[in-house]
C-alpha cells in the first residue's frame, strides 16, 4: 500500500481525534498539518476549498479531507482521509454511549471540570482560522466591514437578514459578477496588445 494513503489516513486520525469544538475548531489544526507541515496543498488553495466546502452540505472537516484526499490520490485518497477524519469522532462517542451517561459527567466533578477548561481552547481553536482565512482572503480595513456586517446580521436573529443562506448566494453572485468584470477587462487588454503586436 502507498505510503501517502497512510499519511493521510494518520494526519486526519490525529485532527479527528484532537480537536473539539467541530468542524471550525479543526481548521487550523487542518491547515497547519495540510498547508504547513505536509505541503499538499497552497494556503491561497486551502482558503478556496473552505470557502466550497463550507458550502456544501455535510460536515465541513470531512469535505475538506475529501477534497484533498482526492486531490492527491483521487477516490482512494478521499476515502482514506475521511475515514480519518471520522473513526476517532466515533469511537469516542461509541465509548461515551457505553461507559457515561450524560447524568454521570454532570455528577463527575472532575469530568465536568475537564469539559469547563476544554470551551477556552475551543474558542481559540475556532478564532485562530478565523484570522488566518481573513489574512488569506486579503482583507484589509477597507474590506473588513463585510464579513462584520455579515456577522453581525445573522446574530441579531432578525427575520430573513439573520438566514445565513442569503449571505451564502449574495457572495457567489457578488463574487461571479466581478470575476467576470476583471475578466472581460483582462480579454480587453489582451486582445489590444495582440492587435499591437499584429501591426508591429
Amino acid at each position: 500500500m502507498n505510503n501517502i494513503f497512510i499519511r493521510l489516513f494518520l494526519t486526519f486520525f490525529k485532527i479527528g481525534a484532537f480537536t473539539f469544538g467541530g468542524g471550525w475548531a479543526m481548521l487550523s489544526i487542518i491547515e497547519k498539518e495540510v498547508v504547513d507541515k505536509n505541503g499538499w496543498i497552497e494556503r491561497e488553495e486551502f482558503l478556496d476549498l473552505l470557502a466550497v466546502a463550507q458550502s456544501l452540505p455535510g460536515i465541513l472537516a470531512v469535505n475538506v479531507a475529501v477534497a484533498v484526499g482526492d486531490k492527491l490520490r483521487g477516490m482512494k485518497g478521499a476515502v482514506f482521509a475521511s475515514l480519518g477524519t471520522i473513526l476517532p469522532s466515533f469511537l469516542i462517542i461509541l465509548c461515551i454511549a457505553i461507559f457515561l451517561t450524560p447524568d454521570m459527567i454532570k455528577s463527575n466533578s472532575t469530568l465536568s471540570a475537564i469539559f469547563m477548561g476544554i470551551r477556552p481552547a475551543v474558542v481559540a481553536l475556532i478564532v485562530a482560522p478565523v484570522i488566518s482565512s481573513a489574512k488569506a482572503a486579503k482583507i484589509g480595513w477597507k474590506t473588513v466591514f463585510i464579513p462584520v456586517t455579515v456577522a453581525l446580521l445573522i446574530w441579531s436573529r432578525l427575520p430573513i437578514v439573520s438566514n445565513p443562506i442569503i449571505y451564502i448566494v449574495l457572495g457567489g453572485f457578488f463574487g461571479w459578477l466581478w470575476f467576470s468584470r476583471h475578466h472581460k477587462a483582462l480579454k480587453t487588454v489582451e486582445d489590444e496588445i495582440r492587435k499591437e503586436d499584429e501591426k508591429l
